[in-house]
């Protein structure tokens, strides 16, 4: 079985050794070299999740995969994921298919819902529209990515009637996934709209995800599509030890997700709750090396899973650090967990 590992960004604001925050722009030039520095390290993807706010001042990230894609050769590159509920279906095939070009086809995508909103209003759609506007654009992506002209007709944007979009890809659609944090309903349609399932873990125990991996399959069958993969997206960070890992990473996670809680739902975490998703039963991929791996290789088993993406970085941590973390992913977890599951 053929195994890989990423890495996803959502452009996490840096700070510098001081504690004081970066600018934007630094943050953005961080990421490019993150980006290419990930390839040098033996990663297989590199993704960019969309976001618009100033921790995670990522709203373009379609254009900084193209600078890492100009100085790169190998590393496949990607959302993680675009909001295609608040995009235009037919402009983000454009701009993934452009970066396909540039790449040299190792242009991937990954749509999601919108777990984070604030593109709704900042875009002008209306959060009761929620489930009307990505099934109707993942419906009209799924055509885009047949190639030739396409017809479709729906609500929540103008109808095409012959459209021929360009720009056409080289070598056939390039890999597109559905990001799922939990909806059965979700797993279902990807499976339907012929797209790759992957699971955004972020909290709880990964094992509980096992079941829409199973769900996947067999709706795959049902709707006579032959079998695709099962990518697993959480969130992690590497250091020397795990001693290091978790003080580093601690304090950064505690002041996200209790700024994020009041929009999400999340529970505030506690110094308690935190050594228990970093341990063997939770979501956080934290500590040293042979730690961080082993956690990869039992859940990527345990999930019928072939992918695996380190969520890496959070508001405040320095660029040195998330240098640090890209080194020791590539160059020792990597490794390890393909000795694991051979």
């Amino acid at each position: 079985m053929t195994y890989t590992f990423g890495l996803d960004t959502f452009g996490d604001r840096n700070s510098g050794t001081d504690g004081t925050p970066l600018s934007h722009a630094q943050t953005i030039r961080n990421v490019v070299e993150e980006g290419v520095f990930a390839e040098q390290a033996g990663v297989d993807f590199f993704g960019i999740g969309e976001h618009h706010t100033g921790y995670f001042p990522m709203p373009a990230g379609d254009v900084v995969l193209a600078a890492i894609a100009a100085r790169t050769g190998r590393i496949r590159l990607g959302s993680a994921v675009t909001v295609l509920s608040s995009d235009d279906p037919v402009r983000v095939f454009q701009r993934y298919s452009t970066l396909n070009a540039i790449s040299g086809g190792r242009a991937e995508v990954i749509l999601g819902r919108g777990s984070s909103i604030e593109s709704f209003p900042l875009f002008g759609y209306d959060l009761a529209d929620y489930e009307e506007l990505f099934e109707e654009k993942a419906t009209l992506f799924a055509e885009l990515l047949k190639g030739g002209p396409v017809t479709w007709d729906g609500k929540t944007r103008a109808p095409l009637l012959h459209q021929d979009v360009v720009p056409h890809t080289e070598s056939g659609p390039f890999p597109a996934w559905i990001g799922v944090g939990g909806s059965p309903q979700s797993v279902v349609r990807a499976a339907r709209l012929g797209f790759s399932l992957m699971l955004a873990i972020i909290g709880g125990p990964p094992a509980r995800f096992a079941v829409y991996s199973e769900l996947f399959q067999r709706a795959l069958e049902k709707f006579g599509r032959p079998p695709l993969p099962v990518g697993v997206h959480s969130p992690g960070h590497v250091a020397a030890t795990d001693e290091q890992a978790k003080a580093e990473f601690w304090p950064r996670w505690r002041d996200i997700i209790a700024l994020i809680a009041p929009e999400r739902g999340f529970a505030i975490p506690t110094e308690e709750s935190f050594d228990w998703e970093t341990g063997p039963h939770g979501a956080l991929y934290v500590g040293s090396p042979e730690t961080v791996a082993q956690k990869i290789a039992t859940n990527l088993r345990a999930l019928g899973a072939t992918r695996f993406d380190l969520k890496y970085g959070m508001p405040g941590l320095t660029h040195e650090q998330l240098m640090t973390n890209i080194e020791l992913y590539g160059h020792q977890v990597i490794p390890r967990v393909r000795e694991l599951l051979s």
